[in-house]
């Protein structure tokens, strides 16, 4: 079965999510995501931003090393207003039909999409990391292919 991602989401969406987890207090907090790919049972392959350095390096820009690995993005605007890596640690994926419904009018909304080249290569970043499964490396490499990155 081909990786699928739902309708209108492409890898390189950079999503907001009101609701994404509970503190300790419980309440709700805000993530920002990244969209890298689909997998063959239509759920969404992501991995978090953050803009806490923890080590991560700013060059070279994809760092898999210990005891954060990620990919820098830089300052990439709008709300984003500070450094941002892709933190390359293991996520969940996302189910499909839950994603499209957040994305749809629940907590969650896109709020832009990574500049050419930028998706290749954090793709090539995370698809070579670590705690990307095999079946997410598989899904995200079919995705980079479809962005024709060369």
């Amino acid at each position: 079965m081909p990786c699928e991602l739902p309708a209108g989401v492409v890898p390189g969406d950079i999503c907001r999510h009101e609701r994404f987890y509970r503190d300790v207090q419980g309440n709700w907090q805000r993530k920002y995501l990244l969209v890298l790919a689909g997998t063959p049972a239509g759920d969404v392959i992501y991995r978090l931003l953050t803009s806490r350095a923890h080590g991560r390096p700013t060059a070279p820009p994809c760092f898999h090393g210990l005891p954060y690995p990620g990919f820098y993005l830089g300052v990439l605007g709008g709300p984003l207003t500070a450094d941002s890596w892709l933190d390359l640690h293991h996520a969940d994926d996302y189910d499909g039909v839950d994603f499209a419904a957040d994305l749809a009018g629940g907590p969650m909304r896109r709020i832009g999409r990574l500049p050419t080249p930028t998706p290749c290569l954090a793709l090539d970043c995370v698809a070579a990391a670590d705690d990307t499964t095999r079946q997410q490396e598989g899904c995200i490499r079919d995705a980079r292919a479809g962005l024709e990155c060369g």
